[in-house]
């Protein structure tokens, strides 16, 4: 950590002028304004849309794994419908014997039709136009959910055991974890959190740049001046707290913009799909903590700005002189 110290001191000896020291007079102010704030801003307005995402996606993985992690889904798959029946309710009358289970429910039939009417039509037999007969409802028969919650998460070994139990009263049973059922969900938004990461990531270096090209431009427009100042006994380290002053004010300002602008599309992003009602997207809402973390984006702005403003003014300093 012997970094920390030369970010402290570069970071006091660049705000200094600030104050009225006397180096901010030895090389006329050209402020690095023009577009640089503006560029500023949207990198700031992006990173925190990026990151505001990407908070919101660990959330929703979070919720969802807590609330699926002690669950399980046994489903009785037997074409015919009264030793489905008998099945079920002896797997019900077995899993609450069992220690360990905390709660057992059968889902209704009607709800089971509800979810696969989309797919399979009315009744789940994708029958005719008029919903077909009750003959015709075990065309494609549908499985008997029962939905167990378990103390603690759920292993191997708990599944194995459920397994077994369940094997002497419905042959037709299979049980699965809840969290198994949602594994390409949570895959997808693994995969979408590292590339919110990644845009931040080159959102930084694009910011890094922008600087970097800005204080190049700006210590060869001048040059001369420089060199005679170098020649007067000015330092390097003087002269770059200069440009470091300068980039720092305009990052500030650039960075304060759009943070406002990246919390109002935050904020419009999330009331658009808090009116979804679905409650995997609910659980994904940022919590204080993560509007901290976003508040804190044109603050890292800032120091990256004029820390990369003040290592590449002295590095272009020792080859120009």
């Amino acid at each position: 950590m012997s970094w920390i110290p030369f970010i402290s001191s570069g970071l006091a000896s660049g705000w200094r002028p600030i104050a009225g020291g006397a180096e901010a007079r030895l090389v006329p102010q050209a402020r690095l304004s023009g577009p640089m704030p503006w560029v500023i801003a949207i990198m700031v307005a992006l990173t925190v849309i990026a990151a505001a995402t990407g908070l919101s996606l660990r959330n929703t993985a979070q919720a969802a794994a807590a609330e699926l992690s002690g669950g399980v889904t046994v489903q009785i798959v037997e074409p015919e419908a009264g030793a489905r029946a008998r099945q079920a309710q002896a797997s019900i009358a077995q899993l609450r014997a069992m220690p360990g289970v905390v709660s057992v429910r059968q889902v209704p039939q009607d709800e089971v039709d509800a979810l696969i009417e989309p797919w399979l039509g009315p009744g789940g037999d994708g029958g005719d136009e008029d919903g077909g007969s009750d003959a015709d409802t075990d065309v494609i028969p549908v499985p008997a959910l029962i939905v167990v919650r378990l103390t603690g998460a759920v292993t191997p070994a708990k599944l194995a055991s459920l397994r077994a139990a369940l094997r002497t009263v419905a042959p037709a049973a299979r049980v699965d974890t809840q969290s198994s059922w949602l594994r390409p969900v949570f895959d997808a938004i693994q995969s979408l959190q590292w590339l919110a990461l990644a845009l931040v990531g080159l959102l930084a270096f694009a910011m890094a740049s922008a600087v970097l090209l800005a204080a190049r431009s700006a210590l060869g427009a001048n040059r001369d001046t420089i060199e005679i100042v170098h020649l007067l006994g000015g330092t390097d380290g003087q002269i770059a707290r200069i440009f470091q002053r300068s980039i720092g004010i305009d990052a500030a300002g650039g960075g304060v913009l759009g943070l406002a602008l990246g919390m109002v599309a935050v904020l419009f992003l999330g009331r658009r799909f808090a009116s979804l009602g679905a409650g995997l997207v609910d659980s994904g809402a940022l919590r204080w903590s993560d509007w901290l973390l976003l508040g804190l984006v044109p603050v890292i702005a800032t120091v990256l700005a004029m820390l990369t403003a003040r290592l590449s003014v002295i590095r272009a300093l020792r080859r120009l002189l």
